[in-house]
């Protein structure tokens, strides 16, 4: 990876993905299967040519965007799963956090993306997981088991304990590891807050942290239009844009993808994934 393009920088003004928000109206039913995960098993160590890896010890790099000089973005989605929504699922105040329509019109034009996913989420959705895992142009990260904050003040999240953060991190490469497909080491805080106890948590465990520079604001949203324009706003070569496939948090993210593919291509822009932007 290109030096030039990490910074080891703290980010405490981007809007994320809380999830301290009202719950919205339920969207159309999307459940979990009833097959179960796969069996987990202890991760293997992890190789050099992985995307995203970095000698463990070593304070995590932090990316917030890819080289300026080629038209090129990646989009980025995260799959968020809270202990509070996983309450939501089973008193059935919402129907899903999987956007499966999503998921589809990337499958169906054909567009690299790169998955930010939960321990949680693949354990409450594991066949979206496979689903994601056996698409060769998708390409699956970390953001955390259970959603949970690694600094203070960070979107009303439940706050993880220091000692807790690590194992946490690792837990759920632990998780993903078995659904196979194009496994990275790249890494997402929730809502993007990190500080340096919380970089230095990662340290053992060799990730690079992955903020982002565009972010759409789908879990705030109230339409599609302000993702859309959130997104073609900041947009520029480079660029690491962050969504989100929880459909009930972000319900309008499938109705704005086809409008953020149509301005990107406008732009000359060409979506890839992340490890491809940042190669």
């Amino acid at each position: 990876m290109h030096g030039r393009f990490l910074a080891a920088v703290l980010v405490l003004t981007l809007t994320a993905c809380g999830s301290g928000e009202p719950a919205p109206a339920p969207a159309p039913a999307v459940t979990a299967t009833d097959s179960p995960p796969p069996i987990l098993e202890a991760a293997p160590a992890v190789e050099a040519t992985t995307a995203g890896a970095n000698a463990p010890g070593s304070l995590p790099p932090v990316v917030q965007h890819g080289p300026r000089d080629k038209q090129k973005v990646a989009l980025t989605f995260d799959a968020d799963m809270t202990d509070a929504m996983k309450a939501r699922l089973r008193n059935g105040t919402v129907s899903s956090y999987a956007n499966l329509r999503l998921l589809a019109l990337l499958e169906t034009r054909r567009i690299p993306a790169t998955f930010f996913v939960t321990g949680q989420w693949a354990e409450q959705y594991p066949d979206v997981t496979r689903r994601i895992a056996g698409n060769p142009r998708f390409e699956i990260a970390n953001h955390s088991y259970e959603h949970a904050a690694f600094t203070g003040d960070c979107y009303n999240l439940p706050r993880l304990a220091p000692g807790a953060m690590t194992g946490d991190v690792d837990k759920t490469f632990t998780t993903l590891h078995p659904y196979g497909g194009r496994q990275t080491r790249y890494f997402r805080f929730p809502g993007l807050c990190h500080d340096r106890a919380a970089l230095r948590a990662l340290a053992p465990l060799g990730v690079t942290v992955v903020d982002g520079d565009v972010v759409s604001g789908d879990p705030f949203a109230r339409g599609a239009a302000p993702v859309i324009d959130a997104v073609l706003s900041q947009v520029k070569p480079g660029s690491i844009v962050i969504m989100h496939i929880t459909e009930a948090n972000a319900r309008f993210t499938d109705d704005a993808l086809p409008a953020v593919l149509a301005g990107l291509r406008r732009r000359g822009l060409e979506p890839v994934t992340l490890s491809e932007l940042l190669s």
